[in-house]
């Protein structure tokens, strides 16, 4: 049974990641059907390579650092005060994450680029400092840490802190003895996720880092789209997928350290009114950094879409649909790549729908009837690694994977190069992954005994699931089809690879105003990222409303940090 709901995703990544990465990666480093090893050697000499490759790994651990010290006091504020707005800010807090990463590039060139607010007001310019980069990394991952640590610490018992202080310890350390350890495996796991989304970071270093500042993902593109050296992208891509092993590897080790046993309580019980003026002063100073550091950038966004030639108008959104006016690198008007990525994205959607759940289905079933055969140790071995191939397309390059999809993809019976399917497919690898992660806390939730009883009475695998399992994750997999849809309309790495020039989504047409010099094409970019961010907002407010609803235990709080409240 696991092996037949296995097969379908395991023929999806095969075909759609698996295959073109490795035929690539051959490519590259084949000469006449000679494996060209010596190329890694020499890729790892050139001091310019290694600069990048020291400057991606420093970038990821600084973006990672700054992220923790800036939102464990949110997390805590979230987590342990009860405030007026509290649900609204959590939902406003989670839209940087979903924003497509082109967005967030903008927002910040909006606010500290050229022709920016802090340009126009104080003549400040970060577009081409690492600054601008650790920022942006930290407005898109600030909600990861909320989310992963403040979720376990608001249904930590506060009571077990309260009884060390009673028996003589100071606040700092019952902190320190009770709490830290607790929440340790969770700060572990958001850490290692942001360096991860860091680590592979493409559209903000793309747009903020210019040509002084270069990741092991943007040095990929540039490899292949620039210079049409395969090998050396190549070897840059399995340098990558090293890393990226190695990162998920110890991930899966801190998820199954946060599934020991700990004392949990439901979180609203935990949370009351800020107390004295340093809980105060701690709720304002969150307050604060929300404001600046979130909101901010999305203001001056729209601002700055609005800011035309003569004054604050809608010029820049009036022209975005007229072709006469449409720049010369697009075959269509700008704003056609709003419908055309709705449509990716719902295509993607179902996609991913269909691959994930399955996935999730295979991951969640009981052991087989072999444990007295000594069988289920390898079952929890195939089940543990088909797990982590599902997280690969989060760490692995999108830019690999998209021009892999070019060569590979190239002759019947799968010649989909110049295929409308070709980009929902690519976003939909993308997508599993989080369906995957929202479905399994509370596909685990389900009382096995539900459908044993079900089964007993003579009700096919099918039946079961409709009758048993699909009403008690309707709503989850509402949120997994949100979730997905975000995520495609934002996909960037490999669709700048595929999107047919009269096809383009909405974060390639932003990428290509933001190339070119004119003050047209900035406002439009900016109009654009605008209504790119506005989609993704409302998709995220919906979620949020769903979430928000009640619902019955999802189970314990192990997981990954997407999935260990149950909530996305």
């Amino acid at each position: 049974m696991r092996l037949g709901l296995m097969a379908l995703p395991l023929a999806f990544f095969a075909l759609f990641f698996a295959y073109p990465v490795v035929s690539i990666v051959g490519r590259g480093l084949k000469d006449g059907g000679q494996w060209q090893l010596s190329r890694i050697g020499e890729v790892l000499g050139d001091p310019d390579l290694l600069h990048v490759l020291w400057f991606t790994v420093w970038q990821a651990a600084a973006s990672t650092a700054l992220t923790l010290l800036i939102a464990l006091p949110g997390a805590y504020v979230f987590a342990r005060f009860d405030f007026p707005g509290k649900q609204l800010l959590r939902a406003v807090v989670m839209v940087p994450f979903v924003l497509p990463t082109v967005v967030v590039g903008s927002a910040f060139l909006a606010l500290v680029g050229r022709g920016g607010l802090l340009d126009d007001l104080w003549g400040v310019r970060l577009d081409t400092s690492v600054w601008a980069i650790l920022l942006a990394h930290v407005f898109f991952n600030y909600a990861v840490v909320v989310r992963t640590v403040g979720g376990l610490w608001g249904q930590l018992d506060p009571r077990q802190e309260e009884a060390a202080r009673v028996l003589g310890a100071g606040r700092f350390a019952a902190w320190r003895r009770v709490t830290l350890p607790a929440l340790g495996p969770a700060v572990a796991a958001a850490a290692l996720m942001v360096f991860l989304f860091t680590f592979t970071s493409f559209g903000v270093v793309q747009i903020l880092g210019g040509p002084t500042f270069s990741t092991l993902e943007v040095e990929i593109y540039r490899q292949t789209a620039d210079f049409l050296d395969l090998p050396t992208a190549a070897v840059l891509t399995m340098i990558q997928f090293t890393a990226v092993l190695g990162l998920l590897s110890l991930h899966a080790w801190t998820v199954r350290r946060r599934e020991s046993a700990l004392r949990l309580v439901d979180a609203s019980q935990t949370a009351r009114r800020p107390r004295g003026a340093g809980q105060w002063a701690l709720l304002w100073s969150t307050l604060a950094v929300i404001a600046v550091l979130l909101i901010a950038p999305l203001l001056v966004l729209a601002e700055r879409s609005f800011a035309g030639p003569d004054g604050y108008s809608a010029v820049f959104y009036e022209t975005l649909g007229s072709a006469a006016t449409a720049d010369s690198t697009f075959a269509v008007p700008p704003l056609e790549a709003l419908w055309n990525s709705l449509a990716y994205a719902a295509v993607a959607t179902l996609i991913a729908l269909v691959v994930g759940g399955l996935a999730a289905a295979a991951l969640t079933l009981p052991a087989s009837r072999g444990r007295a055969a000594g069988k289920v140790p390898t079952a929890g071995r195939l089940v543990r690694g088909f797990d982590a191939l599902l997280m690969l397309p989060l760490g692995v390059s999108a830019v690999t994977v998209g021009f892999g999809f070019l060569i590979t993809l190239d002759r019947p019976p799968l010649d989909l190069r110049s295929s409308w399917w070709l980009v929902p497919l690519a976003q939909a690898l993308v997508g599993v992954p989080f369906v995957v992660r929202t479905m399994l806390p509370v596909l685990r939730a389900v009382d096995g005994r539900l459908r044993e009883a079900a089964a007993v009475l003579g009700a096919s695998p099918w039946r079961v699931w409709r009758e048993v399992d699909l009403p008690m994750v309707r709503r989850a997999l509402l949120i997994a089809a949100g979730f997905a849809f975000a995520v495609s309309l934002g996909e960037f790495g490999a669709t700048v690879f595929i999107a047919r020039p009269d096809q383009p989504t909405l974060p390639v047409a932003v990428a290509r105003l933001l190339g070119r010099a004119g003050e047209q094409n900035y406002g439009q970019a900016m109009a654009l990222s605008t209504i790119l961010m506005v989609v993704c907002a409302c998709a995220l407010l919906a979620l949020e409303r769903l979430r928000l609803r009640p619902r019955p235990r999802t189970g314990p709080a192990g997981g990954t940090p997407i999935d260990h409240t149950g909530e996305f």
